[in-house]
């Protein structure tokens, strides 16, 4: 069952999922929210089985240079600030990109974009989440989106989602990290 959805919706979804006892083969798609603390302590072990999209997760084989220091400046300043405590999601993209802007305007001296563009689209960038390159048409010259699936989750505390084995890599082969538990309802009461 493919679900495509905001983040009331998505919890909406997967709360609903449990209480009629769904049972496809395969559950999750597009739900946006389920990488954010609010959602992933909110729905806990609930989550189990769902296969979702996602850009960083604490995972071994995206433990880049960096990464972890980030995310400890980062979760040490977000309660007070107001901001999600985990910072997974869309934190460590956007600290890289602006590595890859500084490292654009380090390499060619210059603040003309058009000089820095030209640059990003002919480089290769060191940042927290790994190498990046750029296209000619300025995306991603590979597609840097994971497919996770949620497994093992027991409880609806938050420290769980700050290790390895919650939400394991799937796709792309570069990043695995595990293996689908298919389908949906033996991943669901693992």
């Amino acid at each position: 069952m493919a679900v495509y959805s905001y983040p009331p919706d998505t919890a909406g979804m997967v709360l609903a999922a449990h209480e009629v006892g769904l049972r496809p083969k395969m559950f999750g798609g597009g739900m946006v929210g389920l990488q954010f603390a609010s959602l992933l302590t909110k729905l806990g072990p609930k989550l189990n089985g769902i296969v979702n999209y996602d850009f960083w997760v604490p995972e071994p084989t995206l433990r880049f240079p960096g990464i972890e220091d980030f995310l400890q400046r980062y979760q040490a300043k977000a309660s007070s600030a107001g901001v999600d405590p985990l910072g997974h999601y869309l934190p460590p993209w956007a600290y890289a990109y602006l590595q890859v802007l500084g490292q654009a305007i380090e390499a060619t001296k210059s603040l003309d974009q058009q000089i820095v563009a030209d640059y990003i689209r002919k480089a290769e960038f060191d940042t927290i989440v790994g190498k990046v390159r750029f296209g000619s048409n300025g995306e991603w010259l590979q597609s840097r989106v994971l497919q996770v699936q949620f497994q093992g989750i027991e409880t609806t505390d938050i420290e769980q989602f700050k290790q390895p084995g919650k939400r394991v890599v799937l796709y792309p082969e570069k990043f695995k990290s595990g293996t689908l538990i298919y389908p949906y309802s033996k991943a669901k009461i693992q």
